[in-house]
């Protein structure tokens, strides 16, 4: 019997190349959407509001408790914040949110911030990985500055899921696939000759096999059943992500 596979099970590493996105949500009390995207090393932070108001995002579920943490674009060149209570908020000694853009079309104000991961001491730490994150957030109407939010504020929830990332591409525009999808034990893959490699992933983001081919198929009866990522790296050097279910 042919050997079908050659898997190499990293075991130290948990680090995953997939990224994650929440997709716009709209943010109704506030008349604001945010964005959050993560990949290995960074996340990504995208406001867009009312130009001429103050923004403010906060990680947990906790609203303005004491030790939460805060992105807020106000006039100040602060945008890393630590909440104090129903006080004003203070900026973070060491700011790890770097505005990246900052850009106002009529009266649409659309700001984009990257920090690590785990950020700095006190901060909110993101993982690259699917699940859900709790916000609340506010907005305070005719002017920039730090103030008093009244009721534009409320709590929302991001739900991280995978998503390409800008080198990845989507199977059928590579003229790849593979089935069944559902699976049970055995994949074949349509244009193997494409494939250089295919690494799976847990939905939590954590990388537990890494495949060559051998011939058109992969044997995944050892997997749990559940819904898993694969990572298709093609002879091109670009990427795919799909979904796999296993059951």
């Amino acid at each position: 019997m042919n050997k079908l596979l050659l898997i190499s099970v990293l075991a130290l590493t948990i680090g995953v190349k997939a990224q994650y996105s929440s997709g716009t949500v709209n943010l109704s009390a506030a008349s604001m959407t945010v964005k959050l995207e993560t990949s290995p090393t960074t996340a990504t932070i995208t406001l867009i509001g009312d130009s001429n108001s103050m923004l403010g995002i906060g990680f947990g579920n906790m609203g303005m408790a004491s030790g939460s943490d805060g992105f807020i674009y106000n006039s100040s060149s602060n945008r890393d914040y630590t909440f104090s209570g129903f006080t004003a908020p203070t900026a973070d000694a060491v700011q790890d949110w770097t505005q990246t853009s900052n850009t106002v079309s009529g009266s649409t104000r659309t700001v984009v911030a990257t920090r690590t991961l785990t950020g700095g001491t006190g901060d909110f730490a993101i993982a690259n990985a699917a699940g859900a994150i709790s916000i609340f957030y506010a907005r305070t109407a005719g002017g920039q500055t730090l103030g008093y939010h009244g009721g534009s504020r409320g709590y929302s929830t991001l739900n991280m899921v995978a998503s390409l990332g800008t080198d990845d591409v989507s199977a059928k525009d590579k003229n790849i696939a593979f089935y069944p999808n559902p699976a049970k034990d055995i994949v074949t893959f349509k244009n193997p000759a494409l494939i250089e490699s295919v690494e799976i992933y847990e939905s939590t983001g954590r990388k537990i096999r890494s495949i060559k081919l051998d011939g058109d198929r992969i044997n995944i009866s050892g997997l749990k059943n559940g819904i898993y990522y694969l990572e298709i790296n093609l002879s091109n050097r670009t990427q795919s992500v799909e979904k796999l279910i296993k059951n």
